[in-house]
């Protein structure tokens, strides 16, 4: 599949997103993963994103909580280029009602191919990577001619 790099900064744009259950664990770990985190710019959904900012003292951009359009707002980042890692803390026991925003969040995450940690151990590998604080390049894949090859000849090209 034809493919290019983009480059992500060593200053990395992190989304933190947690479901209710999952909220203390996340807060856990970014506490103790502070001094990782402050070289980086951070966003999270509704109160995620609050309680990581009283949490760690430092500045969280907060989107709308994640069932009220704030998982399609990381998403619709991350499919512009702005959000280079995702870590989510979901819970695996608990059927929410916004599951359609989380599956296309999380495909948005995998078709712009940037990392994803959703449980502490991930998240623990990822920041002690040693590409977390330098410049990486991201391979991108186009997606949009193996849509354009799907839909064969008689149909027009895909827009966008």
């Amino acid at each position: 599949m034809p493919q290019h790099t983009i480059p992500l900064p060593a200053g990395k744009r992190i989304a933190l997103i947690a479901h209710d259950d999952r909220k203390q664990d996340l807060l856990d770990w970014a506490r103790y993963n502070r001094e990782h985190l402050k070289d980086h710019i951070l966003f999270g959904t509704g109160t995620t994103g609050t309680l990581l900012k009283q949490a760690l003292d430092l500045d969280v951009t907060a989107f709308m909580s994640g069932p009220l359009g704030g998982d399609q707002q990381i998403g619709a980042k991350i499919a512009q280029g702005e959000i280079d890692v995702l870590i989510f803390f979901w819970d695996p026991l608990e059927s929410h009602p916004h599951d359609p925003d989380v599956r296309a969040l999380l495909r948005m995450a995998v078709l712009q191919n940037i990392p994803v940690a959703m449980n502490r151990s991930t998240a623990d590998f990822l920041f002690t990577s040693p590409l977390m604080d330098v410049v990486y390049e991201r391979q991108e894949y186009d997606y949009a001619s193996r849509l354009q090859r799907k839909r064969g000849p008689y149909l027009p090209p895909a827009e966008g």
